[in-house]
């Protein structure tokens, strides 16, 4: 695309999912408005995202590789994957945010960099969905479900999960375009597909559904079953009295509390960017690409809530990689399968490696 001039139309750039709005009036050109405390605080948080993430999921990657691959592994490992591919894509944004929204990467990439980000946030979100499935199943039928509930049927599920993920992130090949807006190129959703005002209708129509879709799908369906496992693990926990303390519950609790802050605010704001006239301009140029570096972070957070803080630090050896090991393999609620044991012996057996990953 050209660059575009004499037009009232709003033009939608982002940082991943970041859509500021730039008004170019007739023939006079407004220049952009220099965000840097945004810019500096969204690249710091990129960059200690990136940092964590690759650290922390590439350590969980390397220990899993080496690990008898069970249904718990194969679930850490995806997620893992999701994240660790995530932040390797991350420097291409802090170099973006950083120069001050000024895309050098080519149009290609500019696509393939926004489905590949997509693609993270959805399958991270199913992941951790299925995950929590997972762990609801196994609490409330600890002995019928490791009838069905095989690495293979895991494997499955995970390349399901991919697949449906990388569908639900091709509207990026489609809508992903650059263009050059006052000496800078622009990496943003072209809804309209032309740069033409004629089509801000069909745009606007177009940018709603993808917007709707993405946060049914990529979090309040994913939210509601999350939500509603973990309250079934707790009253199967009481029910039974499988509970010794209240560690697994703070657990809980803030697990569903990072997934909710961390995503809430994103999807929120980018919900009032559908209808961005009736919300001051400013909200969206200062908002959106700190809630979406806040979303972004949760790459970084997930080997710690779903790794680190399901364990007893204390009962570890000292070091990093013997405490991460034993996160993958030891079971958190040993509780759970001492009655499991006591319904069917042989069938425990199978589960007392499992974690169940609260």
């Amino acid at each position: 695309m050209g660059e575009v001039e004499n037009t009232t139309d709003y033009l939608y750039y982002e940082i991943f999912e970041d859509i500021l709005h730039v008004k170019d009036t007739y023939s006079k050109k407004t220049q952009i408005e220099p965000l840097t405390v945004v810019q500096v605080v969204a690249a710091l948080i990129y960059s200690i995202t990136c940092l964590l993430g690759l650290l922390g999921n590439g350590l969980v990657i390397a220990i899993i590789f080496k690990m008898k691959k069970s249904v718990t592994t194969i679930w850490f490992l995806n997620l893992a994957a999701a994240d660790f591919l995530f932040n390797v894509f991350l420097p291409l944004n802090i170099a973006y945010t950083a120069m001050g929204f000024h895309w050098v990467f080519g149009r290609d990439m500019c696509k393939v960099n926004s489905l590949l980000l997509n693609l993270n946030m959805y399958t991270s979100v199913f992941l951790l969905t299925t995950i929590s499935f997972d762990r609801c199943i196994l609490v409330v039928f600890p002995v019928q479900s490791q009838k069905h509930r095989t690495p293979t049927i895991a494997w499955l599920v995970c390349i399901l999960i991919w697949v449906i993920g990388f569908l639900m992130s091709s509207p990026s090949l489609v809508f992903r375009d650059t263009t050059i807006l006052h000496d800078r190129i622009l990496c943003f959703h072209n809804f309209s597909l032309s740069s033409s005002p004629n089509n801000t209708g069909l745009g606007t129509q177009r940018h709603k559904i993808v917007t709707t879709i993405r946060f049914l799908i990529g979090f309040i369906l994913p939210m509601i079953i999350i939500t509603g496992c973990y309250i079934t693990i707790i009253f199967r926990l009481k029910k039974n009295r499988l509970a010794k303390s209240k560690k697994p519950l703070r657990i809980i609790v803030t697990i569903i509390t990072t997934f909710f802050l961390c995503w809430c605010p994103y999807h929120a704001l980018h919900l009032l960017e559908t209808d961005h006239h009736s919300v001051p301009q400013t909200v969206f140029e200062i908002g959106l690409p700190l809630v979406t570096a806040i979303a972004a972070s949760n790459s970084c957070m997930n080997p710690i809530l779903y790794v680190f803080m399901g364990q007893d630090f204390k009962k570890f050896q000292v070091t990093i990689l013997s405490r991460l090991a034993n996160a993958l393999t030891e079971d958190t609620l040993n509780s759970v399968h001492s009655f499991s044991r006591k319904s069917v012996t042989k069938a425990s057996s199978i589960t007392e490696k499992e974690s169940i990953l609260l």
